[in-house]
């Protein structure tokens, strides 16, 4: 038996001496280090990413959401949104993960107060129209973000197109297609 590989991203020994109370998991798999942390705790750690001077996390490269349903390997929380974040001045990267688990049906478009986390868009403004992408295409709503509406699916589709669980051929939204010539658009 193996011992587990030690994490030594720079950043990890600073986030736990910052967050002492706060149970933190981290994972590192082909060079890239991701901290799993607790959706209440996701605005201050994000913070402390940003403007701590031995951090600096400047860049949010990438903010996605991603669907566990049915997922080989157990996972903590069947939703989870993942934000990459880059620090220029030190030349770092770092993934962080909040899982979410739906407290009712997710099969439809009814707001659900589980499928929640705070917006970083104040910390970083790129975050806004893809946080707008979670939201529409999962259902995962940000608290206080400046503008959360649907972005790709128009505003009254009644469902989350990305969630695992939504028919593959859709619900019959294709038959109501308003049919246009194109001599009349």
């Amino acid at each position: 038996m193996t011992a587990a590989p030690k994490l030594d991203h720079p950043t990890l020994p600073l986030v736990k001496e910052r967050f002492a109370e706060t149970k933190f998991l981290a994972t590192e798999f082909r060079g890239q280090t991701t901290l799993v942390v607790p959706a209440d705790k996701l605005h201050d750690v994000a913070r402390f990413l940003r403007d701590d001077p031995r951090c600096e996390y400047n860049f949010l490269s990438d903010l996605a959401g991603v669907d566990y349903l049915d997922y080989p390997a157990p996972q903590p929380g069947r939703f989870a949104v993942v934000w990459n974040i880059v620090s220029h001045k030190f030349d770092r990267r770092l993934r962080l993960k909040v899982f979410l688990n739906p407290s009712m049906d997710t099969t439809g478009i009814d707001a659900d107060p589980a499928l929640m986390v705070d917006s970083v868009t104040d910390l970083w403004p790129g975050a806004e129209w893809p946080e707008r992408e979670v939201f529409d295409m999962f259902g995962i709503r940000f608290r206080n973000h400046p503008d959360l509406r649907r972005i790709l699916m128009w505003k009254d589709y009644p469902a989350h197109p990305l969630r695992k669980d939504y028919p593959l051929r859709g619900r019959g939204e294709r038959e109501h297609y308003q049919k246009l010539a194109r001599d009349s658009a």
